[in-house]
């Protein structure tokens, strides 16, 4: 473990609970309707991200761009899958600023399947209006929606929305602390730095259950994992890739802390996401996603993947999933063997990937990776 991911010496108040104690945890396993017996969730999710193919330089408009959000979160409930996720970001070559906005359409738009963000960027935010909002899409679904709590990979936000880079950390600390308190508390006092208190405050609407089902995530680093786990937050655990086994270090670490703040790391859900993409053979599979991967990241991070290192993403020890689909079923199955994670989120849109090909790896997922993935991780089938 890093040294910033060295655990205090005694446990924490809890801030993440609104200052509960470990005895009063939710059992989030229940709350957030996860059933063993149904074997790991499989969803999808979008950055949200507008980008041209890079193989003829076209690009939808942005109105068609967030169109195709809706549909993809509708083929993806047609298909079977347990969750469509969508991010926001606030640059060029992005169309979901308004992502709250979006997941409302698509809690119109769909029936069954669970709808969050992926993620919220809290620190920019004003966790009040957050809540407001993610309750609200929760009323509308009919209590499906999920909150995902980041503090943003891409940082020309801070500056498009006041707020100074130099509180980075700082601000998503505070702001998840008070999220999580008016989540748990229908009448709110508090005061922090950055935001005017509150005294006694009732935030409404309050969503379809007890609470909304919140998450933080974690960009793989160890360090978040463990203020995750110290504060018995649901954990999402995202990566642009590298193996299995070196990400197993942040989840044992989320669980190690969570354990040292007296929580129960059984009753904590984790999921992971990154890149998905299946054909009919590994080397097609490679062919008919780097170039997207490449020229996206050249475009939303300034620096594109080289290819050599992409090449290893079909790897049976690596964490993305790209390659045949009896491929990627066996490395979901071991990714599950070794992290004992809940859901599973695929992202198969980014730079540019036609509408078609999104439309195609959803029902690839749906008819061939599914229910071998569902068949072998539900508690039956382990036992």
């Amino acid at each position: 473990m890093s040294e910033s991911a060295q655990l205090p010496t005694t446990p924490s108040q809890h801030s993440g609970t609104a200052g509960s104690q470990p005895s009063q945890q939710p059992n989030y396993m229940q709350e957030f309707g996860f059933d063993r017996g149904q074997g790991l969730q499989f969803g999808i999710y979008s950055l949200g991200d507008h980008l041209p193919d890079p193989h003829d330089g076209s690009r939808v408009d942005a109105g068609q761009r967030i169109h195709e959000f809706i549909g993809y979160a509708q083929a993806a409930e047609d298909a079977g899958l347990d969750f469509f996720s969508l991010g926001e970001s606030h640059q060029e070559f992005f169309a979901s600023q308004a992502h709250a906005v979006i997941l409302g359409a698509i809690a119109q738009a769909t029936d069954t399947i669970r709808i969050g963000s992926s993620s919220t960027i809290l620190s920019t935010s004003d966790p009040v209006r957050v809540f407001e909002n993610f309750a609200t899409i929760d009323l509308i679904s009919g209590g499906r929606a999920e909150l995902v709590a980041g503090r943003a990979s891409r940082i020309g936000l801070f500056e498009l929305l006041g707020y100074d880079l130099r509180d980075y950390e700082e601000l998503y600390e505070e702001k998840l602390d008070l999220l999580l308190q008016i989540n748990r508390e229908k009448q709110v006092t508090w005061s922090g730095q950055f935001r005017t208190p509150l005294n006694d405050a009732e935030v409404l609407p309050r969503p379809t259950g007890q609470a909304l089902r919140i998450w933080r995530a974690v960009g793989g680093a160890p360090a978040s994992a463990v203020k995750a786990g110290l504060a018995g937050v649901p954990m999402v655990m995202a990566h642009l890739g590298g193996t299995t086994s070196v990400f197993k270090g942040t989840v044992d670490a989320y669980r190690r802390a969570a354990a040292h703040a007296g929580f129960d790391p059984a009753t904590l859900p984790i999921a992971t996401a990154g890149f998905f993409h299946a054909a009919e053979t590994s080397q097609q599979a490679l062919a008919g996603m780097y170039p997207h991967i490449n020229e996206g990241m050249k475009r939303t991070n300034g620096q594109g993947m080289p290819k050599q290192h992409f090449a290893q993403s079909v790897h049976p020890a690596s964490i993305a999933n790209i390659g045949s689909p009896q491929q990627i079923i066996e490395k979901i199955l071991h990714q599950h063997e070794v992290f004992g994670h809940q859901r599973y989120l695929a992202q198969i849109d980014f730079g540019g990937m036609p509408y078609a090909e999104v439309m195609k790896q959803i029902e690839i997922i749906g008819t061939e990776i599914l229910p071998s993935v569902k068949k072998y991780t539900a508690e039956e089938a382990i036992r």
